[in-house]
């Protein structure tokens, strides 16, 4: 098993910064794809950003593309999300989750772990 915590989110006024922090846990030498997902009130949740723990391959949301960048910390077990130029249409729970195959993908379905997500709420 594999366990995900994320941590970082809060609130920030438009055009502000937030870094969140995903911390991995149990069997993560199985892991090899991470992932950011976000899910807004009464939509679906939504690919952000994933890297793979490998190499230094890394994809992009277009909405995110630009603002925001995915990076890891092998020796921390600890994958980031930077996220820059915040606007209130980023607000949302973010989840970071993990994938045991090294194939990136950006439906959610196909991640095998989940974190508990945190909340990122962008006023304008």
């Amino acid at each position: 098993q594999v366990q995900l915590v994320e941590s970082g989110g809060g609130l920030v006024q438009a055009g502000g910064s937030l870094r969140l922090s995903c911390a991995t846990s149990g069997r993560t030498s199985s892991i090899a794809v991470m992932g950011w997902f976000r899910q807004a009130p009464g939509k679906e949740r939504e690919f952000v950003a994933a890297i793979t723990l490998s190499g230094r391959r890394t994809i992009y949301a277009d909405s995110v593309k630009g603002r925001f960048t995915i990076s890891k910390d092998n020796a921390r077990n600890t994958v980031y999300l930077q996220m820059n130029s915040l606007s209130p249409e980023d607000t949302a729970v973010y989840y970071c989750a993990a994938r045991q195959t090294s194939q990136i993908f950006v439906t959610p379905q196909l991640y095998n772990y989940w974190g508990q997500g945190t909340q990122v709420t962008v006023s304008s």
